[in-house]
């Protein structure tokens, strides 16, 4: 067994796109992602807020003063449209990107006039920023305007806070910051190691069995002393170190990073949160992942076993992904909790699991069924894999 897995791991280190994949992607992952969101997040805000909104008003004489203010700003260019023009086709075909209608009623004494009522036509579809652009002088017509009512009713300030909003209600959170930012963001830790981990077994897997029959090495190896339950499990162990080796390099990844954050070089309350999380979390994290990894392992060897060839094995090993990415939106779902049933459901019970660590609600207690129903699943489905693999039927097929 060890024989074979020596062979095994000699020939993985000298492919150089398996390496990329067990030890440059998940490295680079992290910071390129959280990297590339906030660069393309910030140029798309600042492009939203700097771009000239071409507009057209209808009625403007109702409204001189806004109309007055929209004309002078460097922000906006405005349009000249027909009375019978259809608002929507203009916004439809780039000719305006809003249209504000003014109300035949406007008036600066909304004591009179009542409530006023502007009509903005916009396309909302997409980061366009129209509406809080055009809203923003509005309200401050409408504060200079509600202020003057209140003043000609000889209201004080204080009443004034009352008339608006006569009743607060105060909301104070017993969720600290890790737990609030945990419940935001921990669904999608799973998300990024069960991939980068189903990936990092996956190529040495395809390789393996199917790769070997395509070069006709599978037979020399057969024909060996060595028995073939010792073959499969040193392939076995094979493919599990490159994909707990991903596992492992991806938590480090996550680890170091934190504490590269923690120290200035990103938004603070990111940096905060990294650094709550302890070195116990990313240790439980690892863990549970190996018996999960065992499981990819036996299930990826199993299909490699039965391919011809190294494409086949890799079409039957592409649409497993969905199979990996199901149970962590199950995980996501209200209601779904690691507790009762959910700690015994394969691979959901280890995504909820490093949800509840990264929160820091875990209750460890959980981890005995989580490991113990994860780790029964993985030696089922190696025996299976050993099973499989001493079928001529399926291995010359």
């Amino acid at each position: 067994m060890w024989l074979v897995f020596s062979k095994e791991i000699i020939e993985l280190l000298r492919d150089r796109k398996t390496l990329f994949f067990m030890i440059a992607l998940p490295i680079l992952i992290f910071p390129l992602i959280f990297g590339a969101m906030a660069y393309f997040t910030t140029q798309a805000f600042e492009k939203a807020e700097s771009k000239v909104l071409k507009y057209a008003v209808v009625n403007p004489q109702y409204a001189a003063e806004i109309s007055d203010e929209l004309a002078a700003s460097p922000q906006f260019e405005q349009i000249i449209i027909g009375d019978n023009d259809d608002y929507a086709q203009l916004i439809k075909n780039d000719r305006v990107d809003f249209v504000v209608v003014m109300p035949d009623n406007y008036s600066s004494n909304v004591l009179s006039s009542g409530q006023l009522e502007i009509t903005l036509y916009l396309n909302d579809a997409g980061l366009n920023l129209v509406y809080n652009r055009v809203n923003s002088i509005v309200q401050n017509y409408a504060t200079q305007y509600q202020t003057a009512a209140f003043t000609t009713l000889g209201v004080s300030s204080k009443q004034q806070q009352a008339l608006i909003k006569p009743i607060v209600l105060s909301q104070i959170s017993t969720a600290d910051q890790r737990e609030s930012w945990g419940e935001k963001i921990g669904g999608m830790l799973p998300y990024l190691l069960f991939i980068l981990c189903f990936q990092g077994a996956m190529f040495p897997a395809t390789d393996i069995a199917a790769g070997e029959k395509e070069r006709g090495t599978l037979e020399t190896l057969l024909i060996s002393p060595i028995d073939r339950t010792k073959i499969v499990l040193g392939k076995f162990l094979t493919i599990a170190c490159a994909g707990v080796t991903t596992a492992l390099i991806t938590v480090v990844s996550m680890a170091v990073w934190g504490i590269v954050l923690s120290r200035g070089f990103a938004m603070q309350f990111v940096a905060d949160f990294m650094s709550q999380i302890g070195i116990l979390d990313f240790v439980l994290m690892f863990l549970m992942l190996i018996p999960l990894v065992a499981i990819f392992a036996s299930i990826l060897l199993s299909i490699s076993i039965y391919a011809r060839s190294f494409k086949e094995a890799q079409s039957y090993m592409g649409p497993l992904v969905i199979f990996v990415v199901i149970p962590v939106m199950v995980a996501l779902l209200p209601g779904v909790e690691l507790k009762g049933g959910w700690a015994w459901v394969p691979l959901t019970n280890v995504a909820l699991a490093m949800k509840e660590l990264v929160k820091g609600t875990m209750d460890y207690f959980q981890l005995i069924a989580i490991f113990g129903s994860t780790a029964l699943i993985a030696v089922l489905l190696l025996g299976f894999c050993v099973y499989w693999f001493k079928q001529e039927k399926v291995l010359f097929r």
